[in-house]
């Protein structure tokens, strides 16, 4: 079995992924995308509908993670060791998010990656973030 799907299996099999909706799009060459779909119980504040920061974050970090699997040079797991998130906005209630994670560089013990969480408005971020994650198996 190659890599890709090992991480395929590993991120379908994470229990919060699967609480959340979690749903793999893209999963190649260090890049992933996962969407999550809008459910009232994910939902910060009821008064306006918006999800929860918890579970955007959830989700940009599985992303990352995934993004970091399936890089070339991965040589297995991975942990995040740090993610910064930084919430440009609220998401429109009752849209999909989706994230797009870029593993950009591989070190023998460190990934990097930069990610992206969008609703509709696509051109107009919900969240970007910057992570460093272990490498394991080198």
């Amino acid at each position: 079995m190659d890599k890709i799907q090992i991480a395929r299996q590993f991120i379908e099999a994470i229990p919060h992924a699967r609480d959340l909706g979690m749903q793999l799009m893209e999963l190649e060459n260090g890049v992933a995308v996962i969407t999550m779909p809008y459910d009232p119980k994910l939902v910060g504040n009821p008064a306006t509908g918006v999800i929860h920061g918890g579970a955007v974050s959830a989700l940009m970090d599985t992303c990352s993670g995934a993004a970091v699997m399936c890089h070339p040079n991965a040589p297995g797991g991975t942990a995040t060791i740090d993610l910064r998130i930084d919430y440009m906005r609220s998401a429109n209630p009752g849209d999909m998010i989706t994230a797009t994670a870029t593993c950009h560089h591989i070190t023998r013990t460190v990934a990097f990656v930069r990610v992206t969480a969008t609703d509709s408005d696509t051109g107009n971020p919900v969240a970007t973030g910057t992570g460093t994650f272990s490498v394991e198996g080198n």
